[in-house]
């Protein structure tokens, strides 16, 4: 994804986590410090518009990720404890005490606000597709992972797409066409990518790592009911009913949370090509709420 809108300069550091994987990070702004957690086949880069918008009131870091751009690998013994033993980092080196996530970043920020009582005072989830009833959200996993073991990252892509269901309008399009448009688009992204950015093609293999998040969060929502963030619970008219019901459970769950349906939008409102503006605007209002 591109950030043509972006309107401020970021600087990039980094941190150590605990495994000793170096985890990057961009920053910019000036205030009480944010951490931005991007999803599954994103990078800190689709996270530069939201970052602007928040600039202004808050010091912003956007970390990539294990596996993308400025980090280490994911490593041996990846999982949701590894995530938020990069988060621990990052918050213990810049003292941010606000945490918002998106997607699969939205299971790792309520893992690290679960794992960091004393350091997280406020956490905003969109949409983490946390496994509640009998959906499943992995099941695209095994169509996608042969694709990916035969090199065939288009139609890789496309198994995500469908099997998320992230964009509406490209999933009711049929296989046979989607997937040579997504060979182009894959090589287009590429071509155009600027200094420090990652191309979608370096993204689509670590959507291997992603559901694992999910698997770990499969039948333990009750277990967050210990959070002591405050929480927005933040997510789209138009997503999922999946995504949905995720974020029903955990307002259900959590002691205090408080949600909002964004009218309009999907699941990738918070991504460059979404409406970051709009999740932007809530977020703000949120954490610079004095209330706790």
């Amino acid at each position: 994804m591109k950030a043509e809108e972006r309107t401020v300069s970021f600087h990039t550091d980094s941190v150590v986590s605990a495994d000793g994987t170096i985890i990057g990070y961009r920053q910019c702004g000036h205030g009480p410090g944010l951490i931005l957690v991007h999803g599954g086949m994103m990078a800190s880069q689709n996270f530069t518009n939201l970052a602007s918008a928040l600039s202004a009131a808050f010091t912003v870091y956007v970390p990539d990720r294990r596996g993308r751009g400025l980090s280490g690998p994911h490593g041996a013994g990846y999982g949701l404890d590894r995530e938020a033993e990069d988060i621990r980092a990052l918050v213990d080196r810049t003292g941010a005490r606000n945490l918002f996530g998106l997607s699969s970043g939205a299971i790792v920020a309520l893992q690290s606000a679960f794992a960091l009582p004393q350091s997280v005072r406020k956490l905003a989830l969109y949409e983490p597709p946390l496994a509640v009833g009998a959906f499943s959200p992995t099941a695209w996993v095994p169509r996608y992972e042969q694709e990916l073991a035969r090199g065939d990252l288009a139609a890789a892509m496309v198994t995500v797409i469908k099997g998320t269901a992230d964009s509406s309008f490209l999933d009711l399009l049929p296989r046979f066409v989607l997937v040579p448009f997504m060979k182009f688009a894959i090589e287009a992204d590429a071509a155009e990518m600027q200094l420090g950015e990652v191309p979608i093609k370096s993204l689509i293999p670590t959507m291997h790592y992603d559901p694992r998040l999910v698997l770990e969060t499969q039948g333990a929502i009750e277990r967050f009911r210990a959070v002591q963030a405050s929480v927005l619970l933040l997510g789209g008219s138009r997503s999922q009913p999946y995504l949905k019901a995720a974020l029903d459970a955990l307002a259900a769950t959590l002691p205090d949370a408080r949600r909002i349906q964004l009218p309009g939008v999907g699941h990738l409102a918070a991504d460059n090509s979404g409406r970051p503006q709009r999740v932007a605007h809530e977020l703000r209002r949120f954490f610079l709420d004095a209330r706790p």
